[in-house]
């Protein structure tokens, strides 16, 4: 590349799968005059807290959206020629493994780009300039670094390609002082079960704060019950990522609070496992209905990992025998927000 690119970035799904293409958005930026962050209404809060990031365009893809819209040309219209006004250059499509990004990298071609890139198998047609092979079994991080390289954005030596957030809005007005816990109920996660975890946890003597979002309160205050603090609604992402910046430990099974619990450098046991874990940050793997003194001990290697070495990535409840090797992830204690 002779002259730094305007470039178009799009990652359309969820908060949890923008932050983990942070580290890529950082190299793209390293290596671009201007870099736009196209995403959906679910990551576009994530995108504003990625450092790199010069402006956050918003489309609902009727592909992704847990409520599909109605397909309609004039939306697509309208999203073709403010892309098209901008005049990139080059654009990179980000999906997750598994996801095809072709009908994303229609719209940068029909705005006009002249150079799309995703991960792709190989084909004949017209729609992509690069195709990459996906490394099987990648963490999702690290695929989406691979395609930022191949595409001639290397990470600038000084990145240590770590999950990394700016602008969290202070938060404890909300907390109180630390130290307390955090537990990020929804997903496929049991209210009666996350009830429980914070129930055992306020008896072992912690302070616990339940968050949510807005349209989770019920579930919030249901589950904090008399044993928690009720956040729920009371935290947007900025907030949500103040809030966990103060706290000593993240219990979640959602992708966007524990990959925001990373990028802070906050340990999560996470009640997941896949190629989503928290990047390159201390946690913990368990069943998402581990008893209460598997979470206890956990926690507790968490905070007191064997050797000082790290916490452990093996689950000590039930793994995944299919989990993407998460390279870095999780072998590496990351304690710094960035």
């Amino acid at each position: 590349m002779s002259a730094a690119p305007r470039t178009l970035l799009v990652r359309l799904d969820g908060a949890g799968d923008v932050l983990l293409t942070g580290p890529a958005v950082r190299a793209v930026a390293a290596g671009s005059s201007h870099t736009t962050l196209l995403c959906g209404p679910r990551g576009a809060a994530a995108g504003r807290l990625l450092p790199g990031v010069d402006e956050v365009c918003v489309y609902d893809a009727p592909e992704i959206c847990l409520s599909p819209p109605g397909v309609r040309r004039s939306t697509v219209n309208e999203l073709v020629e403010r892309l098209a006004a901008r005049r990139f250059e080059r654009a990179l499509v980000f999906a997750s493994h598994g996801r095809s990004p072709l009908p994303a990298a229609l719209l940068p071609r029909l705005a006009g780009v002249p150079w799309v890139a995703a991960d792709c198998e190989p084909g004949p047609d017209r729609l992509l300039q690069l195709r990459h092979r996906r490394a099987e079994r990648r963490h999702e991080a690290e695929a989406a670094l691979d395609l930022a390289r191949v595409a001639g954005f290397p990470p600038p030596p000084s990145d240590d390609g770590a999950l990394a957030v700016t602008g969290h809005e202070p938060a404890e007005e909300l907390t109180g002082p630390a130290p307390y816990l955090v537990v990020h109920p929804g997903g496929s996660w049991s209210s009666a079960d996350a009830e429980r975890v914070v129930a055992a946890l306020a008896e072992a003597g912690h302070r616990v704060m339940v968050t949510g979002d807005a349209d989770e309160r019920e579930l919030t205050r249901r589950v904090a019950g008399r044993h928690g603090c009720d956040l729920g609604g009371r935290t947007g992402l900025p907030r949500l990522a103040g809030v966990l910046a103060g706290a000593t430990a993240l219990v979640a099974r959602s992708t966007g609070p524990t990959q925001l619990a990373a990028a802070l450098g906050t340990p999560v046991v996470c009640l997941d496992t896949g190629r989503s874990l928290p990047y390159r940050s201390p946690h913990v793997t368990l069943h998402e209905s581990a008893p209460p003194t598997e979470l206890l001990a956990a926690l507790a290697a968490l905070r007191d990992p064997p050797g000082q070495a790290g916490p452990r990535q093996a689950d000590p409840g039930q793994a995944d025998p299919g989990q993407a090797d998460p390279g870095e992830a999780g072998r590496r204690v990351r304690h710094g927000g960035g």
